[in-house]
């Protein structure tokens, strides 16, 4: 990556100079650069998410809702000041982001920071507070994804450019692996994934790749086989997979298999949701959580509790909220008028949806169980202010577009990154 690294512009830039002698068009005013749609769809969603969450966590010591509280309020702040700032700047800044975000991934392993988050995971640092690091590598990654995707201005045809990308793009994988945590994994991977095919990576490369990432998890499940060892109390303990990951994916595979584990959490996940009903039992009224029949209802399982509690209509009416903001992103990130712009909301596109699709996917039997929180609604004060931050961003995507709305990608063939 030795040469010079072209420059984002809008391919309307020359069409925007003022004429000699004309006047420069006054700016657009700070309201006239808020998408008041997209801004309400969020409101009425993060107040929906918090009604939900104090629900769940009512008689549960190990959660206080105050803390989602403060991740909203400090969301609030990281969001404004991510839609004032030119996120362009931010475009030639690929090897810096991505030194951040394997520096902000490994935090947990520097010890007297690093605190264990169970199951053998350090994910954690105690600062004052426990925050998750990882959590906060979201940003950077997709940052670091357009960055690097945009380089190559929509074409990415060259074999050997492929494999350096996605080699780069494995790095924060690899980095979150060692803590170990999957399930964040999976979602650097999804936001990843996005911003190859929308970046313009050729359809057979990623069809190989895909091909590859699923002989390599056949592969690992056979090495682990092979690997394994029996402790002193008779259990067997394998060397790649924990053994909680091999339990959740041999549930999904055989949910009446392991009743007393994980199957158990997904047997009473199905009885939270029928539950329901249509309108509900009512707010409060969630008996698999408040009953302690349900784990872990206030994160991973919060959409079994919006089930029982606000029944069908309840859960559509969260569907059409996403579907709603989901809309509201792609039509800013088809108004960016660059690509590194338009990368990064489809990005975040990428990483919200999947989580959506994972979380109630698994709640419903329909997905491995992961560890994986449901935006805009699961506790955790840390999820609370990344969800805001990428708010942020796309506001600056949105504010820092001409109003001559579009690009144009200029074709190339296998340009390389510098």
């Amino acid at each position: 990556m030795a040469q010079q690294l072209p420059q984002i512009h809008s391919v309307h830039s020359s069409q925007r100079r003022p004429a000699h002698g004309s006047a420069r068009p006054a700016a657009p005013s700070l309201l006239a650069r808020v998408p008041w749609g997209f801004l309400a769809v969020i409101a009425v969603l993060v107040a929906y998410g918090l009604v939900v969450c104090w629900s769940a966590v009512q008689g549960d010591a190990d959660y206080n809702f105050s803390r989602q509280l403060q991740g909203v309020a400090v969301g609030l702040v990281a969001m404004v000041a991510l839609w004032a700032f030119d996120y362009r700047r931010l475009s030639n800044l690929t090897t810096a982001l991505l030194v951040i975000n394997v520096v902000l991934i490994l935090l947990p392993h520097i010890p007297g920071l690093g605190t264990d988050a169970g199951m053998g995971a350090k994910s954690w640092i105690k600062i004052g507070m426990q925050v998750q690091p990882g959590e906060f590598a979201k940003v950077t990654v997709v940052l670091f994804a357009a960055s690097l995707l945009a380089r190559y201005q929509g074409t990415l045809d060259d074999w050997r450019e492929y494999c350096k990308v996605l080699g780069m793009l494995l790095v924060p994988f690899a980095a979150i692996m060692t803590q170990p945590d999957l399930g964040t994994g999976l979602v650097y991977m999804a936001i990843s994934a996005v911003v190859l095919v929308m970046g313009g990576a050729k359809g057979r490369y990623l069809l190989i790749t895909l091909i590859a990432g699923i002989a390599a998890i056949a592969a690992v499940f056979a090495v682990d086989e092979l690997l394994k060892y029996q402790q002193s109390d008779g259990t067997w303990e394998y060397r790649l997979l924990k053994n909680y990951q091999r339990s959740r994916l041999l549930v999904f595979l055989n949910p009446e298999g392991d009743l007393s584990g994980d199957g158990y959490n997904l047997a009473q996940a199905k009885i939270a949701i029928g539950s329901g009903g249509l309108f509900g039992k009512g707010i409060g009224n969630a008996t698999q959580s408040t009953h302690g029949f349900l784990p872990e209802a206030p994160t991973d399982f919060i959409f079994c509790v919006l089930a029982e509690e606000f029944g069908f209509v309840g859960v559509m009416a969260l569907l059409g909220l996403y579907a709603l903001l989901i809309v509201a992103c792609l039509s800013i990130a088809r108004r960016a008028d660059n690509l590194f712009g338009m990368l990064i909301v489809m990005g975040v596109i990428g990483m919200w949806l999947f989580q959506i699709l994972e979380n109630i996917g698994m709640d419903c039997g329909l997905m491995p169980i992961t560890g994986i929180p449901l935006p805009f609604v699961s506790y955790g004060s840390s999820f609370m202010v990344v969800n805001f931050a990428l708010i942020g961003l796309i506001g600056s995507v949105y504010s820092h577009t001409s109003t001559q709305s579009g690009f144009a990608r200029t074709p190339s063939h296998g340009r390389k990154a510098s």
